[in-house]
Formats: C-alpha cells, structure tokens, sequence
C-alpha cells in the first residue's frame, strides 16, 4: 500500500453497548433511512477527519501560510457541499458541523425532501434503481454528497419510466390487458 493513503472508511464504537449511543443510532437509521449502523459510522468518521484537520489548522499562527492556504481550502469546501453558511465560513465553525448536517447533504435525503419519493426509504430505492440522476450524470449510490449547485439539477432519469422515459415492465403488462379487453368488446 503506498504511504500516506488511508483506506479505513468508519470506525466502530469504543463501547458496543452503550444505551444512549445505540438508541441515537438508530433513530439516525430510521430518520434517515440507512441501511445499517456502518453508514452512521462512516459518516461520523469523515467528520472527525475534518474536525481534526480544522484544529490541527487553529494551532498554527493566523498568519501561517499554511493555515491561510489549506483553511481557505477546507472552508471552501465545506461551503460548496452546504455544511456551512457563506456567513460562518470560520474553522471555528467546522467544529460545530454535526453528524445530522452530513446526512443532511446525502442524495437520499435530498431526493425525500424535494418530493420525488414518497417517503425516505423510497428514495433509497429509486436511487440505487437508476431512476435519478444529478445534472447529465445517472447516480446510483444513496449516500453520494450533493453540493448546493447541484442542488437543483436533481431529478428523475431520462431513460426512467418515471422521468420521460418508456413504460415501465407492470405499466406495459397493464396496457397490454386494456388492449386485449378493448379487442373482445
């Protein structure tokens, strides 16, 4: 494995059975229809990297090139995938980034919340079936980070018996059976 490159996705919880943790988590599964804890904990994963990269970054002198280059970066980002406001762009602000607001970016959550799935498990679905795509590029993974100009290019598959697509394979066989009952008539 080359050096420098980090290919751990999550990290388990230090305490297994921890009722207040077990419970948040699965409210966190339900609420945002996850498919199992791992997704939480990849989630609260990339976050402390980004906290942890935040402080590392307030240690050094405001003056700091480093400080200046790699916190503009890493500010910039944060505000191009909407965790922070165009107002609280400050490390500082990074700190305070939650686990919800993560989830919040996820193209399962924002295809739920723009009503094009009827509920949070739906999209999921829909999402992993090649029905929605972001801009001109087909998505098929839930947990894909949408960035706020992205935002509003999401929609239904052009191929997608949903979109403007053919009709779906249950949508033919019930136009087949109208065509047939029409023919005995």
């Amino acid at each position: 494995m080359e050096a420098g490159v980090d290919s751990k996705k999550f990290k388990t919880p230090r305490r297994p059975y921890e009722k207040e943790r077990l419970d948040a988590e699965l409210r966190l599964v339900g609420e945002y229809g996850l498919r199992c804890k791992r997704e939480i904990w990849r989630v609260q994963y990339a976050l402390a990297k980004l906290r942890k990269s935040a402080r590392t970054l307030l240690t050094l002198d405001p003056k700091d090139p480093t400080r200046i280059f790699e916190g503009a970066a890493l500010l910039r980002r944060m505000n191009r995938y909407g965790l922070l406001a165009d107002d609280e762009l400050e490390l500082d602000a990074v700190l305070q980034l939650t686990t919800q607001k993560l989830l919040e970016r996820r193209l399962q959550t924002k295809v739920y919340k723009q009503g094009l799935a009827k509920s949070i498990h739906h999209a999921r679905v829909l999402i992993r079936q090649r029905h929605i795509r972001v801009g001109s590029q087909l998505v098929n993974v839930p947990s894909f980070n949408v960035r706020t100009a992205s935002e509003k290019h999401i929609d239904f598959a052009v191929n997608s018996p949903y979109g403007q697509g053919a009709p779906g394979r249950v949508a033919r066989k019930r136009a087949a059976s109208r065509a047939a009952a029409d023919d005995e008539e």
